[in-house]
């Protein structure tokens, strides 16, 4: 059995600093910052143009949430979400747009596999696991608060 160098593990050292990407981590949150927050924007914008065409402010949040998903879905379509969130990076992931791009990609990636084994089996690749905690997690919490106030605890 050989053992490494010294020399062997400087050199492999100095290899893995060389292929590493570097990354500008206050440019990154000032890109995110930025694009999450037009994003943002644009979503407010929506939801007043909305109530002020005399829609009820429950009645302007679900068409402001289906314009956010559509548009996301769209972007998703014509490959331009992708650019954005690589360039934004969590900016551009904001829940209810990254959300419908999370769900989009892969059917749109899949459809040449078919309607069952392609998109049927791969749109949830990406969103699946965030609705199975999702809804593991609110039911534990569900759980937790129904004992507490069994116990007295809360009110």
């Amino acid at each position: 059995m050989t053992s490494i160098s010294e020399k062997q593990k400087q050199e492999y050292s100095d290899y893995i600093k060389k292929v590493t990407p570097t990354h500008n981590t206050m440019l990154n949150v000032i890109k995110a910052f930025f694009v999450g927050g037009t994003i943002c924007c644009i979503g407010q914008l929506l939801l007043t143009v909305f109530q002020n065409q005399g829609m009820d402010k429950e009645t302007a949040a679900a068409w402001n949430l289906i314009c956010l998903i559509g548009g996301a879905v769209l972007l998703t379509g014509i490959n331009v979400f992708p650019k954005i969130a690589k360039f934004a990076g969590a900016g551009a992931l904001v829940p209810i747009t990254g959300f419908a791009n999370s769900v989009a990609a892969p059917a749109i990636e899949y459809k040449k596999e078919g309607q069952v084994f392609g998109i049927g089996c791969k749109i949830f690749t990406i969103s699946g696991p965030v609705i199975l905690y999702g809804i593991f997690s609110s039911w534990v919490l569900g759980v937790g608060y129904l004992i507490l106030k069994w116990l007295g605890w809360i009110s």
